[in-house]
């Protein structure tokens, strides 16, 4: 089977959280090195509060709807807005879609890094979330149109993600509170390409477990 239902995905979201939450002590710990130190404490807590609104059997769109109010609204930090809209336009980008197969999938990408772009100035190589997503979104199209499957492609999407996070260790932070720090910011990983890449891993692992 190349895609799921929609309608019941809405547990990918719980999944996802669950990921964030367990990792919440780490994403904070590297955020802290050059930043304020409460990215995973502002993450966490914003993905388990959407986890436990959810509806189990809802669709996907649905939840990431949910996710997205909770994290614009509630959670402190640049990044709560920040996937906030990533979030929201996904969500808008799937709509009521009945069957998340590689298409829509991969439309609802574009849409959230659309939507990140469109209220910031984050390229590949500022060291943020853009450096996780960009080549993963750009890894889903490149296995798509080799005629991979959908889970090769997540496959793919996943890989290029981890490659994306490990790349920021090497880059001087460009934007945000850490970009003050200049040559100083150089040697660690950056919290939110963590995060990013924990997200798209969790989406494709959980979206591969459905594809059976």
């Amino acid at each position: 089977m190349q895609g799921i239902p929609n309608k019941g995905a809405g547990k990918i979201v719980a999944d996802i959280a669950e990921v964030i939450v367990s990792n919440k002590a780490y994403l904070s710990e590297i955020d802290g090195k050059i930043g304020d130190g409460d990215h995973g404490i502002n993450m966490a807590k914003g993905f388990g509060r959407a986890a436990e609104r959810l509806d189990p059997d809802g669709t996907l769109t649905e939840a990431m709807e949910i996710l997205s109010d909770v994290l614009m609204s509630e959670i402190g930090g640049s990044m709560g807005p920040l996937y906030g809209m990533m979030f929201s336009d996904m969500a808008e980008s799937l709509g009521d879609t009945e069957t998340i197969d590689a298409e829509s999938f991969t439309a609802m990408l574009q849409a959230g890094l659309d939507g990140i772009q469109g209220i910031g100035n984050a390229k590949v190589g500022d060291k943020t979330l853009m450096d996780a997503l960009s080549p993963a979104l750009d890894a889903l199209k490149a296995a798509t149109a080799e005629g991979k499957s959908f889970p090769e492609a997540l496959d793919a999407m996943k890989a290029a993600a981890a490659v994306g996070r490990d790349s920021t260790i090497d880059m001087i932070a460009k934007l945000g509170r850490s970009a003050r720090l200049g040559e100083r910011s150089r040697g660690v990983l950056d919290a939110g390409a963590t995060s990013c890449c924990m997200i798209l891993t969790a989406f494709a692992d959980s979206i591969t477990a459905r594809l059976v």
